[in-house]
């Protein structure tokens, strides 16, 4: 596993713990692509459905309630997340890397992935997704766009040069390696939410309780006080009308559709999850 995928994968084991009370941002995401999930429905009935990237699980709430009868496989790639959300739902639970997945070709007849895929190569993820639905499966997918937290970046660079927020690929790369992938893009949607606090540190106390304040590898210092005071002072002009600090999600939502031609993964046959 590469250096920057198990810092992914550290921050968010310790954000287990303290992700549900942060995640409100999360859960209204969840809502969108729900509403994605019934605007553009299979065509087929579901028998397997996979949550991947599940988190503590919040997601297979929507899963289960469109699917009652399908059998449902709770994906994540840290285990103190997936042990939360085994022990909530009645799932099968399988600790993997998105961009890796250990499931025999054509096994699944829907995807679902919220927030998640940010942190995967999409060319890999999205083949992998490809490989794993049955022709004419279904993926519905919530992503993160380039204005993500545009707020804090704007505000770091008033204190220096250092790139301390993430910049995310805009939905025409999605849509485009979806595509290329094998997909047929249903839908390309977008959303927006919002965390909101009354100061500074509010914001980043949502950053640190969702895991996603500290998601590379690269040594830095601490910010110095002087600092703190600059990128507070920087902060202050996007303060809204109700006295509050806001934090944007630039949400990207995609609806797709595996094709039904091209090669099909030799195990595709095989009735079972796993390779």
């Amino acid at each position: 596993m590469a250096d920057a995928l198990r810092a992914v994968r550290r921050a968010f084991d310790r954000a287990a713990a303290t992700y549900d009370t942060a995640a409100g941002v999360q859960r209204e995401i969840c809502a969108q692509l729900a509403r994605c999930v019934d605007a553009d429905p299979p065509h087929a009935p579901v028998a397997r459905v996979a949550d991947a990237g599940c988190g503590t699980g919040y997601g297979l709430e929507h899963l289960r309630a469109r699917f009652p009868d399908a059998q449902c496989l709770a994906v994540d790639f840290a285990p103190a997340m997936l042990e939360r959300a085994r022990s909530r739902h009645a799932v099968l639970p399988l600790c993997a890397d998105l961009q890796a997945l250990p499931l025999a070709g054509a096994s699944l007849d829907a995807l679902w992935s919220s927030l998640a895929l940010q942190w995967c190569a999409p060319e890999r993820a999205l083949a992998e997704f490809a490989r794993v639905l049955r022709p004419e499966g279904m993926a519905w997918i919530a992503t993160l766009g380039p204005n993500t937290l545009h707020e804090l970046r704007a505000a770091f660079a008033a204190v220096d040069d250092t790139e301390h927020v993430l910049r995310f690929r805009p939905a025409g790369d999605w849509t485009r390696i979806a595509a290329e992938s094998g997909f047929e893009v249903v839908a390309e949607r977008r959303g927006t939410a919002f965390v909101r606090a009354p100061e500074l540190r509010g914001v980043i106390a949502h950053l640190k309780g969702i895991g996603a304040h500290r998601i590379d590898t690269r040594p830095r210092q601490p910010l110095t006080r002087a600092q703190w005071r600059t990128l507070e002072s920087a902060y202050e002009r996007f303060r809204t009308p109700d006295g509050l600090l806001p934090a944007t999600y630039d949400v990207i939502l995609l609806t797709l559709r595996r094709r039904n031609h091209g090669p099909t993964h030799p195990d595709s046959a095989q009735s079972s999850f796993l390779r």
